[in-house]
């Protein structure tokens, strides 16, 4: 009969998982226990500090609902959803040439929502707010730089007191969020106004852990854009504010600097007299295959999509 201590239950446990038909599965959860069971014992977990943790998971998942994702907010947080956002886009890159680079990704969220109001080309996406306005213009293209048409751009933003429709009326009303279809030529506007830098949500677990650790909890004013077109991959990524304060310690890890952006007069924008912020989004062509590289998720959806990749 073996003896289970400290040393041999890690190997138990995963010899007992082993019989896991799914070889993806077997092979992430037998990693998973055995740096789990090597992190119990290198900061040597006692028992308080464990059910300590258990608690704050159960309040998490507490947490959660239909329009508020609390784990995937506790993911971001701990830089997690930006390490799995660069691992995929270097997998994405292994393979294809030097010309074939898309615009660089950044964080889904936890505030995206399926199904948001289609608008013309032009038409505002806030609804409820006072701001002057600011316009987005470019093109969605292929590697080649020839634009795409009908390729499908999702955007949603904070409101001018940098709070996102979800939080403000809990998924009865939206604003700051639509669907555009690109023109014939791949191009897109569309008017808005200016993001607000924002806190996340603190008034839950994830925002107890912020201010224990004595983080700002804050992220710089961005635009959010999830473009899509048959044939390609799709593209979920960010425009920020540069010269907002938190650019530089954005406390989810989102920002690269290829994605900074400053709206600006600009005679060429299909709204010259707005600041408007130029910009052209590249797709690579989709791989057999290949899924989607969104960090994060509806939350209506993510049980759904969690009980599929069980199965």
């Amino acid at each position: 009969m073996r003896v289970i201590d400290e040393k041999t239950i890690t190997q138990a446990a995963i010899e007992q998982m082993s019989t896991t038909e799914n070889p993806r599965l077997k092979q992430i959860m037998a990693a998973l226990v055995q740096h789990l069971h090597d992190f119990a014992r290198e900061v040597d977990l006692t028992p308080e500090e464990w059910i300590y943790a258990i608690g704050f998971l159960t309040q998490v998942g507490q947490t959660c609902s239909a329009y508020r994702q609390e784990f995937v907010l506790l993911s971001d947080v701990l830089g997690f959803s930006s390490l799995v956002n660069a691992l995929n886009d270097k997998r994405i890159k292994e393979g294809r040439g030097p010309k074939d680079q898309d615009t660089k990704s950044s964080l889904l969220g936890p505030f995206y929502r399926e199904d948001s109001p289609k608008l013309q080309l032009g038409d505002s996406i806030a609804a409820h707010e006072h701001q002057p306005e600011i316009a987005y213009y470019g093109r969605v293209q292929n590697a080649a730089g020839e634009g795409i048409p009908n390729a499908c751009l999702q955007v949603w933003q904070t409101n001018e007191d940098g709070k996102y429709d979800t939080q403000v009326y809990g998924g009865e009303d939206t604003d700051a969020r639509a669907t555009f279809y690109t023109d014939s030529e791949g191009r897109y506007y569309f008017r808005t106004v200016r993001p607000s830098s924002y806190s996340i949500p603190t008034d839950g677990p994830v925002g107890d852990l912020i201010h224990a650790q004595k983080r700002h909890g804050m992220r710089p004013a961005h635009t959010h854009f999830l473009i899509s077109a048959p044939g390609y991959r799709e593209l979920v990524t960010a425009l920020y504010m540069a010269t907002d304060q938190y650019i530089d310690t954005d406390t989810v890890f989102g920002v690269s600097a290829s994605l900074a952006t400053e709206p600006a007069g600009d005679a060429t924008s299909p709204f010259p007299e707005l600041p408007s912020v130029r910009y052209d989004f590249a797709l690579v062509a989709a791989r057999a295959g290949e899924t989607s590289g969104r960090v994060g998720a509806d939350p209506a959806q993510l049980v759904k999509r969690a009980a599929e990749v069980v199965r």
